[in-house]
């Protein structure tokens, strides 16, 4: 194998485990509820779009806006990510996965939980590697969801 190959599959397997590790990051966060401009710029491009059970949402503010909000609906959450298929072409990638989630409804304190599959679009950045698009698809539930708000329902 010659040194540019060399290079280039080193630089590959780097990409795919930031790109890993920003994602887990991410799930991880949102457990921790803590959602200021420096989480957002953290894990998202200023252009960022998510489309959730929470609404479809473009621009990184509005990305932080919907996440507190949605966060808001539970006293607590656990979000796991795994099989991810990762693939790098130059400074844009994707990831696709499953995601399992658990959360605690705020008030009644009931379980809602949902399964489904994760499809992203992140850039390199200056700053590494961000989420240009995270959409969340959902195929079960087993619980009650609760009720949105009308800013999660409301016209876009």
């Amino acid at each position: 194998m010659d040194s540019q190959t060399l290079r280039t599959e080193i630089r590959t397997l780097t990409d795919r485990a930031e790109i890993a590790d920003l994602f887990d990051r991410y799930l991880r966060s949102l457990d921790d509820r803590e959602f200021d401009e420096g989480w957002a710029a953290s894990f998202f491009t200023e252009q960022a779009s998510t489309a959730t059970p929470a609404g479809q949402v473009r621009g990184r503010h509005a990305v932080l806006e919907n996440v507190r909000t949605a966060m808001r609906l539970f006293d607590g959450t656990v979000h796991f990510g795994s099989n991810y298929v990762i693939e790098v072409r130059g400074d844009r990638a994707t990831l696709r996965g499953n995601q399992l989630s658990t959360h605690v409804l705020a008030g009644d304190g009931g379980l809602f939980l949902s399964g489904g599959r994760t499809d992203n679009e992140l850039v390199r950045t200056a700053d590494g590697w961000r989420l240009h698009r995270a959409d969340l698809h959902i195929t079960w539930i087993q619980g009650n969801p609760p009720a949105l708000p009308p800013e999660l329902t409301g016209p876009r």
